[in-house]
């Protein structure tokens, strides 16, 4: 199984806790790519948050200095829309203490030289760099000069081999993972390596393509999967219904029956909607159905489940003891057609079942539930943690130290 054997090479990865950081000075890469509206006011500083464990274990334990580095949007050059000075403010309060702000590397090591022991510096946009999404050798070794110790901590980047995540550690004396990065891979490898059992995956989203080979992959892992959002509808067309407007991806329908067939033969059950909400027009929907999925009326997408889907659904769920969530069950940030992915998430926090969310749209559609709380693990990242699921070895684990 390729996760069991990605993952478990992933856990040897030494980590803060392993080595000795006093007096030393500490580069770590967090990610702090939080949403900001057009005031620069952070709509949600999760992330930030996640970070604060590592920050606060280095300066309890006598580092020199720490400097963060991190990404911000995907900025053409150095625009000051994206500038992390906007953030600045925030990430004092979180940690109650002053941080000072480079807004270059050559200032970045002035500041190191110039302020007390245990000084926090917030490096601006690494992004703003041409050499970090290059992974360029100039960038990694600049990087690396700021540290004795480099610490890689950001889990939604951990799958781009890019200079801050992967490059700078070939040039760093000791690279080892922040305490986020250590949590993420065990809370997979509790979800994937030595899972409580039966094991249900649900995977959702707009379309099959970008799930294919998880699909594939996991079937050795996993006991049930629920298939739902806009890629389901590509599998119910496969078994021929006609799902008339609906979002489908014809040229994988053959990709989805043999996926099908594949699940059959390994006795792994996979779970379609039953019934689907339809709508003549997604965005201004003047009128909304409710029909069997084999039923959608002429003109009309599916862009939800419908009730007795989510009552199959939910059944599923509650005989499940270990529940992976990669990916959104409808068109839920728009309210009618949200209720399918939110009664989903209160199923799973109705159970006892060990329940591992993928970031990005599926963390999102958990708050806008109201369900963060009552999930066992939410990831802080949507590609990595699908790379993941996947069996991949991520690029920012291969170049840490091992045990």
């Amino acid at each position: 199984m390729l996760q069991v054997a990605s993952i478990a090479l992933m856990q040897r990865t030494k980590s803060i806790r392993d080595i000795e950081l006093k007096d030393k000075k500490i580069l770590i890469r967090v990610d702090f790519n939080v949403p900001m509206d057009k005031d620069f006011n952070i709509s949600d500083d999760t992330r930030m948050r996640e970070a604060l464990p590592t920050i606060n274990y280095c300066i309890d334990n006598d580092a020199k200095s720490i400097i963060l580095v991190s990404h911000l949007g995907r900025p053409k050059g150095k625009d000051s829309a994206f500038s992390l000075k906007h953030i600045l403010k925030r990430l004092e309060r979180l940690l109650d203490k002053n941080v000072s702000f480079a807004d270059s590397i050559d200032s970045a090591i002035t500041l190191q030289k110039t302020l007390p022991k245990g000084s926090v510096i917030l490096l601006e946009n690494i992004r703003f760099y041409e050499g970090e999404e290059k992974n360029s050798r100039e960038l990694s070794e600049k990087l690396a000069s700021l540290c004795d110790v480099y610490v890689s901590d950001a889990f939604g980047t951990s799958h781009r081999a890019h200079a801050s995540t992967y490059g700078v550690a070939e040039y760093a004396k000791e690279k080892v993972a922040g305490l986020l990065l250590k949590k993420e891979i065990d809370s997979f490898a509790k979800a994937l390596a030595n899972p409580l059992q039966p094991v249900l995956l649900i995977v959702g989203g707009a379309k099959v393509s970008s799930k294919l080979e998880l699909l594939v992959n996991i079937l050795d892992v996993v006991d049930k999967i629920i298939i739902g959002g806009a890629m389901s509808n590509t599998f119910l067309k496969a078994i021929g219904y006609n799902m008339q407007k609906s979002l489908t991806e014809d040229a994988l329908i053959e990709d989805a029956l043999k996926i099908l067939h594949l699940a059959k033969t390994k006795n792994v059950k996979i779970y379609l909607p039953v019934d689907v909400v339809s709508t003549d027009d997604v965005k201004e929907h003047k009128n909304i159905k409710i029909t069997p999925a084999q039923d959608v009326p002429e003109g009309y997408m599916a862009v939800d489940m419908g009730p007795a889907t989510t009552k199959l659904f939910t059944e599923v769920i509650h005989s499940s003891q270990t529940i992976i969530w990669n990916g959104p069950l409808g068109v839920y940030e728009i309210s009618q057609f949200s209720r399918g992915t939110f009664n989903i998430a209160r199923a799973i926090s109705d159970t006892y079942a060990f329940s591992l969310i993928g970031g990005g749209d599926t963390a999102d559609a958990i708050d806008k539930a109201g369900e963060r709380d009552n999930m066992s693990f939410i990831s802080t990242g949507g590609g990595a943690s699908l790379e993941l699921l996947e069996g991949k070895i991520l690029p920012a684990f291969e170049v840490l130290d091992k045990k």
